[in-house]
């Protein structure tokens, strides 16, 4: 995994992180092998509210609430339902994959199932864009988000079981 200064001095790796917290851990003289376990040791003990993917899967959830609630009324129980209980699943899963963070596959375990969510996320967008003409923008904004958001959970993912410790 490559490493990444951004305009403010903050070291930000593969897009999972949006902020340091300010240890300079490479400008401190650490390889970048030994920098990445420190950076783990550190991130693992932090908040999952830090966790782009998170940030990214909550503003979602967010954005399909809203787009649901403004489908015709006799769609709000039916698509708008599966569309908010899906998005909302997403971060949610993330959030309990990372309070049980100590156990690397009950973690690797919620994070899939976040990646399903964010699947089926895009397949009620999809019946919603089909069925509903006028939200076509809407749901095609949406829908890359989704992608985006399902590229962040791969990565996640993947860096999670290859390089996973249990925080102490």
């Amino acid at each position: 995994m490559g490493w990444m200064q951004d305009t403010g001095g903050r070291i930000l790796d593969a897009g999972f992180w949006r902020q340091d917290s300010g240890c300079g851990i490479l400008d401190a003289g650490y390889g970048i092998r030994d920098a990445w376990r420190l950076r783990q040791e550190e991130r693992i003990s932090g908040s999952y509210r830090e966790l782009e993917v998170y940030q990214l899967a909550h503003e979602l959830g967010v954005l399909a609430h809203r787009l649901s609630l403004q489908l015709p009324k006799h769609e709000l129980f039916e698509t708008g339902s599966q569309l908010r209980r899906a998005a909302k699943s997403v971060s949610v899963n993330i959030v309990e994959g990372y309070g049980r963070r100590r156990y690397k596959a009950e973690f690797v375990r919620f994070l899939i199932y976040a990646q399903a969510s964010c699947d089926e996320t895009a397949e009620w967008l999809a019946y919603t864009k089909d069925c509903y003409k006028d939200f076509s923008v809407e749901t095609e904004s949406l829908i890359e988000q989704v992608g985006v958001v399902g590229r962040k959970l791969n990565r996640f993912i993947s860096a999670v079981e290859a390089n996973h410790q249990s925080p102490k």
